[in-house]
């Protein structure tokens, strides 16, 4: 199957040349997924033996708005939460980072979700309990939610979480993702979590996939979830419809392939100190270089440095390097680049190649 160019419908990438102005009152993106409340053993140790944890959140769509907030883009979250006290955390904190959370929903008869996380020290061990079934962010369909909000922004961010949560949440996607006029550019991440799909049907997925415009998917979550082996090329010839499709490359990088062709970016090297997020600030930082209408060796580039920041940190968030500073690694030489080591707190510390 071969690629044609964008489907009817279907807004042109920022940074492609051939972008649309911005419709009057819209914002930069707009994320539509659940959040959850996280909570992470106060001291490093198995789940079985945390007496005290500390509270958070996570959730991949709202990990990625607030993460473009803090980078200085316009952000609204779309969503449903309980009337309970998590959801008053939730709209609290990802309010704080800067995103409208006016478009949330609360729901009167069904929890926010939660789930507990161990440290993962160094990357290892890492431990995950999510209690997210029959969430209110479950509930979500096109009945449920806003679809003229859902629309009001240059980017609509979805993962291949959502649909998993329920078949309110696969119609919602499904009708997001279908092609009509003024639709926005459709940012799809795969974001693949196998115990959500058991027993469900993944071809939903890659439907999904090939409906929208930018693509994240990892090597190892495409084998996963379609079987596909044999590096990006083979990602790229089972997605051939989205213009931009990023295959992640874990830590040697990753691949964009676009309309002007495939470009490869390493990833720097990286002190870690958990995994976990690092995905969502990836695609953060390569949307937002793609907003500031950056080459795609910019984006990818600025994608790697946004989830090296949460990589160094213990949470799912974690404070983006101020844009100057990100702007100056990113235009390092070949040579350079490839000797930059990032360690904790490098995001308000000078660092050196």
């Amino acid at each position: 199957m071969t690629s044609t160019g964008p489907a009817p419908g279907r807004s042109t990438a920022p940074g492609t040349g051939r972008e649309a102005a911005p419709r009057p009152g819209t914002v930069d993106v707009v994320c539509l997924g659940e959040s959850l409340v996280a909570f992470r053993p106060s001291r490093p140790g198995a789940l079985r033996d945390a007496a005290a944890f500390d509270r958070g959140i996570g959730g991949a769509e709202s990990n990625v708005a607030c993460t473009l907030a803090r980078c200085g883009h316009s952000v609204r979250w779309v969503s449903r939460v309980g009337t309970d006290p998590f959801g008053d955390h939730l709209l609290g904190a990802i309010a704080a980072a800067g995103v409208d959370t006016a478009h949330v929903t609360r729901d009167g008869d069904r929890p926010t979700g939660i789930y507990f996380r161990t440290h993962g020290e160094r990357g290892t061990d890492l431990e995950v309990a999510y209690y997210r079934a029959g969430s209110a962010a479950s509930a979500m369909s096109p009945d449920t939610v806003d679809l003229a909000a859902a629309d009001s922004g240059r980017v609509l961010h979805l993962t291949g979480i959502t649909p998993a949560l329920s078949p309110g949440c696969r119609d919602l996607l499904t009708a997001l993702t279908a092609p009509r006029a003024g639709r926005p550019l459709l940012s799809f991440d795969l974001n693949y979590r196998p115990g959500l799909w058991r027993g469900q049907d993944r071809s939903a997925l890659l439907a999904l996939a090939r409906a929208c415009d930018v693509v994240f998917a990892g090597e190892d979550e495409a084998a996963d979830a379609w079987g596909v082996t044999g590096g990006p090329a083979a990602v790229r010839a089972a997605l051939p419809e989205p213009e931009v499709l990023v295959v992640k490359q874990g830590a040697r990088g990753a691949t964009a392939f676009t309309p002007q062709g495939a470009v490869h970016a390493p990833a720097p090297a990286v002190d870690v100190v958990a995994a976990v997020g690092a995905g969502d600030a990836f695609a953060a930082g390569f949307l937002s270089a793609t907003l500031r209408g950056l080459p795609a060796p910019a984006r990818l580039r600025h994608g790697h440095l946004l989830a090296a920041a949460v990589l160094a940190a213990p949470g799912d968030l974690a404070r983006p390097p101020a844009r100057a500073h990100a702007d100056r690694l990113v235009a390092l030489p070949p040579d350079a680049w490839g000797t930059l080591r990032l360690g904790p707190r490098w995001t308000t510390e000078e660092a050196t190649a």
